[in-house]
Order: C-alpha cells, then structure tokens, then sequence
C-alpha cells in the first residue's frame, strides 16, 4: 500500500509540474507574435523605400534620355547652319 501511495504522489507532482510549464509558454508566444508583426512593418517599409528608389532612378534617367534628345536636335540644326 506505501508504494501505491508513493506512487499516488509522484504522479500528482509529476502533473503539477507539467502543468505549471505549460502556462508559461503559452504567454511567451503572444510577445513573439509581436515581434513578427514589427518585422513584417520593418520590411514593408524597407521594400516601400527600395521601391521609391528605384521609381526616382527611373525618372532621373529618363530625364537624362530626353535632355539628350532635346539636345540632339539643336546641335544638329546648328552644324547645319
């Protein structure tokens, strides 16, 4: 019977403790949600960034196309005078 209840109470703290470890990770999961979320803003912005770059990259050399262009004709016109 002392070993029935000897092992009666092992199980009992065996459960408690298991039970008390669960919890804990539970609530460590919410910051990590957090976390990715501000990951996912930061990388937002960074593409956003990229994205302008790239549209001013482009407008400045298709400003550059045209000025060459532009230029071109006026040369042109006053070689042939």
């Amino acid at each position: 019977m002392n070993k029935l209840l000897a092992a009666l109470v092992a199980g009992l703290f065996a459960a408690g403790a298991f039970a008390q470890t669960a919890a804990p990770a539970k609530a460590a999961s919410a910051p990590a949600k957090a976390e990715v979320k501000a990951e996912k803003k930061e990388e937002k912005k960074a593409e956003k960034k990229e994205e302008k770059k790239a549209e001013k990259k482009a407008e400045k050399k298709a400003e550059k196309k045209d000025d060459k262009k532009a230029k071109a004709p006026a040369a042109a016109a006053s070689a042939a005078k």
